[in-house]
């Protein structure tokens, strides 16, 4: 039976911030700098070892729209819960990995995980936030990243602690274990915390045709309404470059940097501190001054430094440049949901980050995938250059076709 709602904004926030904390420490560790160097151990190509990285949000394009749907017809609670189990039982199946094309089926699964939670949590704060979505959105999505700020070093520190230069599958089988028993805490947490969660928004038993014909619906508005698409888009065509960057930088950083697996994870920590900071305050910004030009200027800064990357081999250098991309990404991340709950037509939230969080994917996925396909053809140069051109492209049909919503 489910308990009663929560009574206020701020429990609910925080409870969301307590097992979003716990998911993003365990989901961080198991992917960024470890995920690519396990592949790379296994025998994976650099193409492989794209779709490695990206099998997992992969999952997300197709299953964050229903996720979104159910939770706004089930209730928050319920699929939040699915969510957290997924979380924290995954990583253990790690340990079975003796083949790169194993591990790419277990990434898949392992992305229900945030394919369910993502669009689910978004909805809740859409729900909850009142004229405070941006600030509201990037608090919460920094808290989230002190998690994965953790994860990156720790995770690489470890490597480097437990298998020294070339650690063997062993030594990753182990980390993988470690991981999952951390991962089982967003379970305990999400028991602990389940009366601070929304429940089921109605009493009455939720039929198959009514979730049908709401997807249906919300889908067909979402998908139909230029803004909310070219706005998601923003998001998604950024993270090409994030997607891009976890799998391949770590690579980057220990074979021709010359630097280690520690290095890798510090840099990663770098960009998500700076995400944890900036985050917030660019999101208050765009409440009070607008989502659009935030938006475009972190594209700008993204680009710039992007294309950075493959010229550049000093630890010092990179950690700045890494930085510097945080703050773009940050402008970006913290505009984009906001503007687009602010525009859309659909009934209820759940749908419409669900969405967005999709959008967000295909470019998250295609990143790895896209960079390592180029990668096994041309330079780290002219891969980096290919996808700066597409982001260009995308911020110049931004600008030119999208408004800024009315408050």
């Amino acid at each position: 039976m489910e308990s009663q709602e929560p009574d206020n904004l701020q429990s609910t926030f925080i409870a969301l911030i307590l097992i979003g904390f716990f998911a993003r420490l365990s989901y961080g560790m198991a992917r960024t700098p470890l995920l690519a160097l396990f592949a790379q151990s296994l025998g994976a190509s650099s193409t492989y070892i794209g779709l490695v990285v990206g099998m997992s949000t992969v999952t997300g394009i197709f299953f964050k729209a229903p996720a979104g749907t159910l939770s706004d017809l089930y209730g928050r609670r319920r699929i939040l819960f699915v969510a957290t189990l997924i979380f924290g039982l995954m990583p253990f199946t790690y340990y079975l990995v003796s083949d790169y094309k194993l591990l790419i089926i277990i990434r898949f699964f392992h992305g229900f995980a945030t394919a369910i939670y993502g669009p689910v949590a978004m909805a809740v704060i859409m729900d909850i936030a009142g004229d405070k979505k941006g600030q509201l959105v990037g608090t919460y999505s920094s808290a989230g990243l002190i998690g994965g700020l953790i994860a990156a070093p720790f995770s690489g520190w470890m490597l480097n602690y437990l298998g020294g230069e070339s650690p063997d599958l062993g030594v990753y089988r182990t980390m993988y274990l470690m991981i999952g028993c951390l991962g089982s805490i967003t379970i305990v947490m999400a028991l602990l915390l389940w009366n601070r969660i929304p429940g089921a928004r109605s009493t009455e038993p939720v039929t198959f045709s009514a979730v049908y014909k709401k997807f249906r619906h919300d889908v067909w508005t979402v998908l139909t309404d230029t803004q909310v698409l070219l706005t998601s888009s923003m998001e998604g065509v950024q993270n090409l470059t994030v997607g891009a960057l976890e799998a391949f930088l770590p690579i980057y950083v220990t074979t021709t940097a010359g630097l280690t697996s520690f290095h890798a994870g510090v840099l990663w920590g770098a960009q998500l501190i700076v995400l944890a900071f900036v985050r917030p305050v660019m999101g208050r910004i765009s409440d009070q001054r607008g989502r659009k030009p935030i938006i475009t200027l972190g594209m700008i800064i993204c680009m710039v430094t992007f294309m950075l990357y493959p010229y550049l081999t000093s630890f010092p250098t990179l950690i700045a440049l890494t930085a510097i991309f945080g703050i773009g990404e940050s402008m970006v991340t913290s505009s984009t949901a906001a503007m687009v709950a602010e525009q859309t037509k659909a009934s209820g939230y759940g749908t419409s980050m669900g969405v967005f969080g999709s959008l967000w994917d295909v470019g998250h996925a295609s990143g790895p995938i896209l960079t390592g396909v180029l990668l096994s053809r041309v330079s780290y140069n002219q891969t980096f250059m290919v996808i700066t051109a597409i982001l260009l492209a995308a911020t110049i049909l931004f600008q030119v076709k999208v408004k800024e919503p009315r408050k």
